[in-house]
């Protein structure tokens, strides 16, 4: 946190023991804000609320998924009833060996609370059955979760009976946010690397990785006139994905490793960015994220980017939503135009009822080949002796999601890449402190006991 607040420093007048923060299992408070005038008042970061929400059957649910007394509600008794006989049986008899995600959360949910609350939307997300998913996403995602911790809490809340404590810890909600969204804090990065003697080279692709005798020696990169350079190179952090860059450096690996990356598997990602009037909303959207369980519709997520920062739309009395799709490059969703992707969207907004006209002022259509790392395909299971192959280049760092392969949040992978850093200017090399980092940590969104934790995906 230090060091993003070297940065981009918090707005003036964001400070005091009012501000509580939650990152990675810590907390903070007090925390500094610049008072400095000289500091551009654009650069800076501000102190938002978080508020993500699941939608089914035109309902708002809490995320993560919490067992209170709304919730209940909404479902109904029928439904909560038979979510809780499953549970006990899932309970009773677990499934064992727990080899699919399937397995993992069915034994951690029911098999009911599992097919109307996971089962679609992961299968939405990944392009493959549960079952064919590997546990090991779940127990990297998904960590330390009880329905009879949830339960407990419900009632104790509806009771009265949480204490004060408990009370404050449910409310940390806040998080610190880049002005003009994320990107904003790279671009600060970049000038500070530059600035500093740095080198940054912008729209170049790495074709050619030269390694032999456990090392990598020099570095092919071409940019976007086609024109090549090559560079010697002490040290080679990686944050390119794994398939790509055993392609690139492959005649150093043995066959099963170069068998094993081509075989990695992906999903790609598309966002379309529809600008509407408030008054075009059904209902107003206070939320970060919403997870649409809705069936019949492509979309998985809608962001609502004021609610990130007010500063990422022009105009306060209009909102930007953006609409999440996952697919591979190779489905018809991919292909169709930008057009085509903006009228589909168009239409699935008004179909959840989401908003009440189809009129947009703006829209615009992102993609993202490449977006999450696959935990399934017969390849997948052979990744750790690809991973130790990998491990014996000794100035080689993989990090980051598509660099290890490991579908970490944007929080874990910063913090890959820290300790990678930390371990050059140290003069040492671990690559298992990297590999560690995101396994064993205890990783919520807030500590009130809740039924799920990050979905996928948390882009």
């Amino acid at each position: 946190m230090n060091w993003w607040t070297s940065l981009l420093p918090l707005e003036k007048g964001v400070a005091g023991a009012d501000v509580h923060l939650q990152y990675q299992g810590q907390s903070r408070s007090n925390l500094p804000s610049t008072t400095s005038e000289v500091v551009n008042k654009n650069d800076v970061m501000l102190l938002r609320n978080r508020l993500s929400r699941i939608y089914f059957n035109r309902n708002f649910f809490d995320y993560p998924l919490k067992l209170n007394v709304d919730s209940l509600r909404k479902l109904g008794l029928r439904k909560t009833v038979t979510f809780g006989v499953s549970y006990v049986v899932a309970r009773l008899r677990p499934r064992k060996p727990e080899v699919s995600l399937e397995d993992f959360l069915v034994n951690r949910f029911g098999n009911k609370l599992y097919r109307q609350f996971f089962k679609e939307y992961t299968e939405k997300v990944w392009g493959v059955p549960c079952h064919e998913i590997s546990a090991e996403w779940g127990a990297q995602r998904i960590k330390s979760l009880s329905i009879l911790k949830a339960m407990t809490h419900a009632i104790k809340s509806a009771l009265g009976l949480q204490g004060k404590a408990a009370a404050q810890t449910s409310l940390i909600e806040s998080f610190i946010y880049p002005k003009y969204g994320p990107g904003q804090m790279w671009e600060a990065a970049a000038r500070k690397f530059v600035e500093s003697g740095g080198k940054l080279l912008m729209q170049h692709k790495v074709v050619e990785v030269d390694i032999s005798e456990s090392q990598v020696h020099r570095v092919t990169a071409q940019d976007s006139n086609g024109l090549s350079r090559s560079w010697n190179c002490s040290h080679f952090i990686s944050t390119m994905p794994i398939k790509d860059l055993v392609s690139a450096s492959h005649v150093a690996w043995p066959d099963d490793a170069l068998n094993v990356a081509q075989g990695l598997q992906y999903r790609d990602f598309f966002t379309v960015g529809l600008l509407y009037p408030k008054s075009a909303l059904v209902n107003e959207l206070r939320d970060n994220w919403i997870y649409i369980q809705e069936p019949g519709v492509d979309v998985g997520r809608v962001q609502v980017f004021n609610n990130w920062s007010p500063y990422m739309v022009a105009d306060p009395d209009n909102v930007w939503l953006g609409l999440e799709f996952f697919c591979s490059e190779t489905d018809s969703l991919w292909k169709k135009t930008d057009e085509e992707l903006i009228q589909l969207a168009k239409k699935e907004m008004l179909s959840i009822a989401l908003v009440n006209s189809e009129a947009a002022f703006d829209a615009v259509v992102l993609r993202v080949p490449k977006a999450y790392p696959g935990y399934f395909g017969a390849a997948y299971k052979d990744f750790d002796k690809l991973r130790s192959t990998l491990d014996k280049i000794e100035n080689m760092y993989l990090i980051g999601r598509n660099g290890m392969h490991r579908y970490n949040n944007q929080d874990h992978s910063m913090l890959t890449a820290k300790e990678a850093a930390d371990q050059i200017a140290g003069g040492y090399v671990d690559k298992g402190k990297i590999w560690a980092i995101n396994v064993d940590d205890e990783y919520h969104e807030e500590k009130s006991p809740n039924l799920s934790d990050r979905a996928p995906p948390a882009g």
